[in-house]
């Protein structure tokens, strides 16, 4: 009976859950950049040894070390031997690391397709630690060339000092040290036990992440044995890439593990291999353009038939349950246990979108060609996203829950704003969804809850201003709604041509947001609030929507398209004071903080 391949198992679960699994890297690893594993440095050594002794030992180095020694050959006990004291060790083994000019030319100790691999996967987000006990610098140059600047951990004090594992975007771990460093550890009694903060560490990285191991032998380096001993959980599959049948020490930690054996060729044929199935996995995961396209094609052609009523609401419950189904499953929400980072909360984010997207695509089209028979069949869409159950651990990952109901809102939105839609938004805005609040449920409007400065209000006082974790959103006055601006630009394209014009489009309809919640809340002046939105800072599109709307109401009074769409008042007048009330608030805000 045919079985899964390892290496595919080990894809699937890099794949799924980025971050969580990491590397371990032996000799073997930097074995293609012709970097001597530690067996081949002691034979060289004892090469030398004889050559000053004016003997020859090939070819059985090994045997001449015996019978001259009277003792087997150990790369550790060589060392030891040949060079007393840390510092001696590290000038002996720095040619062994570091190219000579004609090496660096041939390619000769530079990083290894191994190396490049794990780099990539470390720069998408893949891999966030790698255990190496080597002490070349192959791993972090392959880094550095793609961009990525790792946490370096190769003495105590460094580990001691450092941010937990979770804040940092790529850690290298040099648990035997590095060889620039004169603390590193090469004696059979300096590999048998770690310092403290590195099995505290260790212990941690055992118990919490999946381990990729690959390259290392196990028989030398008995703390690091030690440690994966200990560990007291395997909440993630070990897998042991092995070129051949492992070792005895390597075959008992496959066995405390049960991990997964992997047999390969070579550790460079292996990680490329994984690299690709990795994100091929990623690539295939996303939405298929064609069925976005075929889902799109549907919705066109039902919009404008009554006849076709049953299967356009068939056509959008479906895209809405599939939304609800992959971003309510256990691996989905992966992070509810986790401390957000920028990139952990970024790569949420864009999974979210990567799960709304053939949905967004059908809500600029029918948010643009609304009529009033297709009303309700929109507002229970934003019913079902906008009751996502808010349960976890941190503000956060609570919140963005409903940060599917904010894009349909705003995709909804652009389209009707462009094709002036005015009523069908009212509509959407007084859309009522339940609220649960501090166990508490109730009903709210859905422009009350999944606005981007509202999405955490219900689990916390927090606002928008949270989401200044995003990347690159560091520095910015409305960080959510700049991120929805760039991320919507491209389903608006069929019709928002220019990104002037969708930057008017999107101004005004965030304007027309803080207009609807203002008139939805509590309107005495000394409570007045509404929500905050780029055009805080784009005064210029602010002056001209504010223009554009105050003519309207002025010369079409009661008949004015916004008073009819019930956005922000019933009457002309509510409507001119709903406008200057907010103009007034506007410089409230404090855009500059």
């Amino acid at each position: 009976m045919r079985s899964i391949d390892p290496i595919h198992s080990l894809a699937f679960s890099i794949q799924a859950n980025p971050g969580v699994y990491a590397v371990l890297v032996g000799s073997g690893v930097s074995r293609a950049a012709k970097i001597p594993t530690g067996w081949e440095i002691t034979l060289d050594l004892i090469r030398k040894l004889a050559k000053l002794s004016g003997e020859t030992c090939d070819p059985d180095p090994v045997g001449w070390y015996l019978e001259n020694f009277d003792k087997e050959a150990s790369y550790s006990d060589l060392l030891n031997e040949l060079a007393g004291t840390p510092a001696e060790r590290q000038q002996l083994l720095r040619a062994y690391f570091e190219p000579t000019e004609e090496e660096r030319e041939e390619g000769v100790k530079a990083p290894t397709a191994a190396h490049r691999a794990i780099a990539s996967l470390a720069a998408k987000g893949f891999v966030k630690v790698i255990i190496t006990t080597n002490f070349d610098r192959l791993v972090e140059i392959a880094l550095n060339d793609i961009g990525v600047v790792p946490t370096i951990l190769s003495s105590p004090d460094q580990v001691k000092g450092a941010l937990p594992l979770i804040h940092t975007k790529c850690c290298v771990f040099k648990v035997n040290g590095d060889y620039l460093d004169t603390r590193i550890r090469n004696t059979p009694a300096e590999l048998d036990k770690y310092p403290k903060e590195f099995n505290v560490l260790l212990d941690r990285i055992f118990d919490e992440f999946g381990i990729t191991v690959c390259g290392w032998s196990a028989e030398w380096d008995g703390a690091l044995r030690s440690a994966m001993f200990r560990a007291p959980s395997r909440r993630f599959t070990t897998y042991w890439a092995s070129r051949g049948e492992p070792g005895e020490e390597a075959r008992r930690l496959i066995e405390h593990r049960k991990a997964e054996l992997v047999p390969i060729d070579d550790a460079d044929s292996f990680f490329t291999t994984v690299q690709q199935h990795v994100e091929s996995i990623e690539e295939y995961s996303k939405p298929h353009r064609l069925s976005t396209e075929a889902a799109v094609a549907s919705l066109e052609r039902y919009l404008p038939d009554t006849r076709y009523r049953i299967q356009l609401s068939n056509l959008i419950h479906d895209a809405v349950e599939r939304v609800v189904e992959v971003t309510s499953g256990k691996s989905f929400t992966r992070y509810d246990l986790t401390n957000p980072t920028s990139e952990t909360v970024t790569a949420q984010v864009r999974r979210y979108e990567s799960a709304c997207s053939t949905l967004l695509e059908m809500a600029t089209v029918g948010g643009f060609w609304a009529e009033q028979e297709h009303y309700r069949v929109w507002q229970r869409a934003l019913q079902r996203l906008g009751s996502a159950p808010l349960d976890g651990n941190y503000v956060i990952w609570i919140g963005l829950k409903k940060y599917p109901a904010t894009l349909l809102l705003y995709a909804l939105g652009l389209g009707a704003v462009e094709n002036e839609r005015l009523r069908f938004l009212g509509r959407l805005f007084e859309t009522a969804v339940q609220r649960e609040s501090l166990g508490s449920n109730k009903t709210s409007f859905a422009l009350q809850l999944v606005l981007p400065d509202l999405l955490f209000l219900d689990v916390s006082q927090a606002d928008g201003k949270a989401m200044r974790i995003l990347k690159g959103m560091e520095n910015r006055r409305v960080p959510l709604n700049d991120w929805i601006h760039e991320t919507l630009q491209p389903y608006t394209e069929r019709f928002i041509h220019g990104d002037n014009r969708y930057t008017l489009v999107f101004d005004k309809l965030e304007i027309l947001m803080a207009l609807g919640c203002a008139y939805r809340g509590d309107r005495e002046p000394e409570w007045y609030w509404a929500p905050p939105g780029a055009f805080g800072y784009r005064t210029d599109n602010k002056d001209r929507i504010f223009k554009e709307i105050g003519e309207s109401l002025s010369t079409m009074q009661n008949e004015s398209p916004y008073v009819k769409s019930g956005i922000f008042g019933e009457t002309a007048e509510e409507c001119k004071q709903g406008l200057a009330d907010l103009e007034a608030f506007i410089p409230k805000l404090g855009w500059w903080r």
